[in-house]
């Protein structure tokens, strides 16, 4: 229900805030701008968003299947089965389920964007093979959305790319912030869920594996920031990603090679699917979409950080975070849309500014909740989504906590 109220709302504040506009301030344009942003997000989530995504779909889902033929994902599973048993309690222990989550967070984790949302499609589809109730969200499912929409990913290689084009002193500074930023909302995501969910959070494989990865992202940021330059990490990031994202399918075609499967019809028959998919995800694309354009269009966020600007200088707080903080607005929105705020931010403020720093940071720390709820939840027909979207936005509002604190204690 908490979607079905949300989505009301955008197209409520938007009519009323557009009257307000017409009758008060005499502007003649306002349901206009209101009605064009709901014809034009209409056809870009058909055109610029589904239509594309069926060809990285049926490509990676073919692989994928290729990879099921083959023993892989199984194979994975039992990796990570021990620490997926006790935060997915529900999905069996040798399901194929966890290995196509392990895939999923590896290609968010790694920035491989173009088949990072494929192999999550395939991760939500698979988790719903063991959901007893098709039409209501699991408590795996959930605790698999929430993990999403902290947006977790060590090489944000397109910011750094972004302020580099912007002519920024030292394009990786927000490297480190962001980094932690990410992870506290991707950490406090999967306690408030655990604890939801009545998982039980002091035990040995969950602390042994949880404090393993801190280790690692831990010693790769010190690392980086080390002994390479910023010309070498950016150069470092580009080969490390590339490489992995052609090492998966290739890995896969030889496993099933060994194996002695027909591959190439293994292909075939994943990749079907994905056409499948993308045309079952197209309405609630559409209906998310339009909602979020409309209440964008309408200035609600430009009314929201002037309260917000009030309320932080009333309470004779420094007031500098506030102008980056439309990123923020936005990002659980829409990622479009938050990337070309920061890049509004950037070039308002200054690319090494506070705000400009912190509008990279806040576009690192979190993913997008809302798009994220509606694209791999109507993927498998789910219309009941319980408590997922409250427990993604808290997960993004501790990114956005952490990203300003971190950027003060970096940059302020």
């Amino acid at each position: 229900m908490a979607l079905n109220y949300i989505w009301i709302a955008f197209f409520l504040i938007a009519f009323v805030i557009a009257l307000v506009k017409l009758i008060f301030l005499g502007d003649t344009d306002s349901f206009k701008v209101v009605v064009d942003s709901l014809f034009s997000s209409s056809q870009s989530a058909v055109m610029d968003i589904a239509l594309p995504l069926i060809g990285y779909m049926a490509f990676w889902l073919g692989v994928m299947n290729i990879g099921e033929k083959a023993g892989a994902i199984r194979f994975l599973s039992r990796i990570v089965g021990p620490f997926f048993r006790r935060i997915f309690p529900e999905i069996p222990a040798d399901h194929p389920a966890h290995g196509n989550i392990l895939m999923s967070f590896s290609a968010n984790l790694l920035g491989l964007l173009n088949a990072a949302t494929p192999l999550g499609l395939k991760a939500m589809d698979s988790m719903q093979e063991v959901n007893p109730n098709k039409e209501e969200a699991s408590n795996a499912q959930i605790m698999f959305l929430v993990l999403l929409t902290s947006g977790m990913q060590l090489l944000p290689v397109t910011i750094i790319a972004q302020r580099a084009i912007l002519h920024a002193k030292d394009p990786t500074d927000i490297f480190i912030p962001c980094i932690i930023a990410t992870y506290a909302s991707a950490v406090v995501g999967m306690i408030a869920v655990a604890i939801k969910q009545k998982i039980k959070l002091f035990d040995g494989v969950i602390i042994a594996w949880l404090g393993g990865i801190t280790l690692i992202i831990t010693l790769m940021v010190w690392g980086m920031t080390h002994y390479l330059s910023k010309e070498q990490i950016s150069t470092v990031s580009k080969v490390v990603s590339n490489f992995l994202l052609l090492s998966i399918p290739v890995a896969f075609v030889f496993g099933g090679l060994i194996k002695k499967i027909n591959v190439f019809e293994a292909f075939i028959d994943g990749a079907k699917s994905g056409f499948e998919t993308c045309v079952k995800i197209i309405p609630y694309l559409v209906g998310m979409l339009v909602g979020i354009a409309v209440f964008k269009s309408c200035g609600a966020l430009g009314y929201m950080n002037d309260g917000l600007r009030w309320a932080v200088s009333k309470a004779g707080l420094d007031t500098r975070f506030v102008d980056a903080m439309p990123v923020a607005y936005l990002k659980p929105l829409s990622g479009s849309g938050s990337r070309a705020m920061m890049i509004n931010t950037m070039q308002t403020y200054g690319t090494d500014s506070f705000a400009g720093r912190l509008g990279c940071v806040f576009n690192g720390s979190a993913d997008t909740t809302f798009y994220i709820v509606a694209l791999y939840f109507g993927s498998v027909g789910i219309k009941k989504i319980r408590y997922a979207i409250p427990y993604g936005l808290l997960a993004d509002l501790a990114g956005i906590i952490a990203a300003i604190f971190v950027t003060y204690l970096f940059f302020g």
